[in-house]
């Protein structure tokens, strides 16, 4: 599987800003979050969650923020035929 690419804009005592680019079919890779975070679509497009429920798509929109609580689990998949991208902010503390 093709790995999405994270690009650590600031990282510091208060926050993390990571931004993800994703070619089509690109994954982060399960993982666990462990700070609340918020999340910025930079393109319009849909992600695949692959959680422990099971899997589920997600039609994201350009500037349209999302936030969610530590303890999510999932892998992101870029379920596009064109690169994909946001901007993650983990609130740390």
């Amino acid at each position: 599987m093709i790995s999405a690419k994270p690009t650590v804009q600031i990282d510091n005592d208060r926050v993390r800003v990571t931004e993800w680019r994703f070619a089509p079919g690109a994954a982060t890779g399960y993982h666990r979050h462990e700070m609340d975070y918020v999340v910025v679509p930079l393109v319009d497009g849909r992600v695949r969650l692959v959680e422990p429920a099971g899997t589920r798509e997600v039609q994201l929109h350009a500037g349209v923020s999302y936030s969610r609580q530590a303890g999510v689990e999932h892998d992101v998949i870029n379920a596009n035929d064109h690169e994909f991208a946001f901007v993650e902010i983990e609130l740390k503390g």
